[in-house]
């Protein structure tokens, strides 16, 4: 099934720090460039992790006050969170205040992988790989809510080219399909149980989908059928089949 790939939406003129940037510097590239967040990128443009303004305010945030009076060391002190947050009170540059390791996504990779990607994550923007695992552009949360502004002309066309023609081999009348601010419905009568199930499964899947109303019946329940080569239809559906 065809998906708008993250390369169709990403921004390829990204603002990227090195290791060694200074603080300074990467305080002004994200005020001048009036963006919240970069990747931070080894000599060959591997990323190596990202820099946001909430870590620029972490490292004022951890850092010593001269005034304050001096600190006596604590158990606490000793555990691991406690050791980088002084690390990073000391670092200077991009290299000591970036979290890491980084969450990327490769620029084949579908907007609906990238998107749960950086929901499981809570991360609001993912640096954008190449095959060779270099940084060639970066999304962002805002970049993909233009998957859910697709016409629902157009997400209607998909569902019954792909999923009931191409996958399922149906006639494209055979299953009434209907599209209402992104909501699918689907009405008709099938086979098999399975392949209502595949249909509901697939279409959700379509970019632009926000979700699927099935009106669907079947004239053979074959959920606990074993599938051989005889009743299961091959190519994407089987595969599929096996999911479900």
């Amino acid at each position: 099934m065809r998906h708008n790939k993250v390369g169709s939406v990403m921004t390829t003129d990204v603002v990227r720090a090195e290791y060694g940037t200074p603080f300074k510097e990467v305080a002004r590239l994200l005020a001048d460039h009036r963006i919240s967040g970069l990747p931070v990128v080894d000599e060959d443009d591997k990323v190596i992790g990202v820099l946001s303004e909430t870590d620029l305010m972490m490292h004022r945030a951890v850092t010593p006050d001269p005034h304050e009076p001096e600190h006596h060391p604590r158990p606490t002190d000793l555990l691991p969170g406690a050791r980088r947050q002084r690390a990073r009170s000391k670092a200077r540059t991009a290299g000591g205040l970036m979290t890491s390791p980084p969450v990327t996504v490769h620029a084949d990779d579908t907007i609906v992988q990238a998107a749960r990607t950086m929901a499981q994550k809570h991360v609001e923007r993912l640096p954008v790989l190449d095959e060779e695992d270099r940084l060639v552009g970066i999304v962002s949360r805002r970049d993909f809510l233009q998957v859910f502004l697709r016409p629902d002309a157009e997400i209607r066309r998909d569902v019954i080219d792909e999923v009931l023609v191409g996958s399922l081999w149906l006639a494209p009348r055979s299953v009434e399909v209907s599209v209402t601010e992104g909501v699918v419905t689907l009405t008709g009568s099938m086979e098999r149980k399975s392949e209502t199930e595949i249909a509901v499964a697939m279409t959700r899947r379509i970019d632009g989908v926000v979700d699927v109303v099935a009106h669907l019946t079947h004239r053979l329940d074959d959920a606990h059928l074993r599938p051989d080569h005889d009743r299961t239809p091959h190519g994407v559906t089987e595969d599929w089949l096996r999911r479900l």
